[in-house]
């Protein structure tokens, strides 16, 4: 079996980063790209994409474009166009997506359903 890599994402390319030190709880809506670095529990809803950092504890319901996921997600991740598990991630949920890409290492603990959108 070949190797996956994802290609990553520079942070000067994303519009908003939550960093290290933020731990938010609440519900967040956005419209451009946003990255969490830090800790968020609450809610997650945009139609663009969000990028969970290596180090990152998100404890949410995520619907967005794509989700990229470096750090641990606990909660249902629905993306409209791909979910991507980096080898350092750990999701626990529900993943509902047309495409999911997941590196060797990844951990992922739950129930995968591919539907086109």
């Amino acid at each position: 079996m070949a190797e996956v890599n994802i290609k990553n994402v520079e942070e000067a390319a994303i519009d908003t980063v939550l960093s290290e030190d933020i731990d938010f709880t609440g519900d967040l809506t956005f419209n451009k790209p946003l990255m969490v670095k830090g800790k968020f529990t609450g809610t997650i809803k945009s139609m663009s994409d969000f990028y969970v950092g290596k180090n990152a504890e998100v404890k949410a319901q995520i619907d967005a474009n794509l989700v990229s996921v470096k750090g641990t997600v606990d909660g249902n991740i629905n993306s409209c166009k791909r979910v991507e598990l980096f080898s350092t991630s750990q999701v626990t949920g529900d993943i509902t997506s047309p495409a999911i890409v997941m590196e060797n290492g990844a951990i992922f603990n739950g129930i995968c359903t591919m539907e086109r959108k």
